[in-house]
């Protein structure tokens, strides 16, 4: 099995002047090239954390995580930012959509940043695959929020990331929009040899994983 990120001994402690919190307790978890895992747990089990510290988003009080091999603690912020976003693609509850941006202003916008030019054929596949072809010139505020959903999806995997990581993507969404969002990221994910990696709380969306990573009280109990 191909690995492209494990976590060794991770903990997270949250304190404040009256009390000491463990967000995780020792997780040691490895995530193979182009599977798609599903983490799920009750409210405050440690998800999200969980989720952060995978992604260089937080650090660990103490363990390590290893991408590709490469400790991620050895990066300034700096050089976090941009490993991020070259190798890294980030879909959220909430879209995190520009406003002032049309569809393909939103889209481009990691890779802009990155002071690099969109692909074009990859860009048309992309819009194609996730049925924007013909939204790229509409605004945030003209968009359902399906399809605003999959703009951000669009968002995430332009740049050719490594790894997609989705915290509750479908959270915002009714039942069957939510179904059909996620069938599109894991058939994109597929498609561009991606692993995939998503935060949920809904069982009936878990199953459509590889691998279910069940979390309580900032432990692993299976997966």
């Amino acid at each position: 099995m191909d690995i492209i990120l494990r976590t060794e001994n991770i903990w997270k402690t949250y304190e404040t002047s009256s009390v000491k919190v463990n967000a995780l307790n020792g997780i040691d978890l490895a995530f193979a090239k182009g599977k798609f895992y599903a983490v799920i747990g009750r409210s405050g089990s440690g998800k999200s954390t969980l989720l952060n510290i995978l992604s260089g988003l937080d650090a660990p009080t103490k363990g390590k995580v290893y991408f590709e091999g490469k400790d991620l603690s050895e990066y300034s912020d700096g050089k976090m930012a941009i490993f991020r976003r070259r190798h890294m693609g980030f879909v959220f509850q909430q879209y995190n959509l520009i406003e002032e941006y049309n569809v393909l202003e939103n889209i481009c916008m990691p890779v802009k940043l990155d002071q690099r030019k969109p692909d074009p054929e990859f860009l048309h596949t992309i819009l194609k695959t996730l049925g924007l072809l013909d939204k790229q010139k509409k605004y945030v505020g003209e968009l359902s929020g399906g399809e605003q959903q999959r703009v951000a999806i669009a968002r995430s995997i332009l740049s050719k990331p490594k790894i997609i990581f989705a915290d509750e993507p479908t959270g915002n969404l009714d039942k069957k929009t939510a179904f059909e969002t996620l069938k599109l990221l894991m058939e994109s994910a597929k498609k561009f040899g991606q692993t995939l990696i998503m935060v949920t709380h809904d069982l009936e969306i878990a199953r459509m994983s590889e691998v279910i990573i069940t979390i309580e009280d900032g432990r692993v109990v299976s997966g």
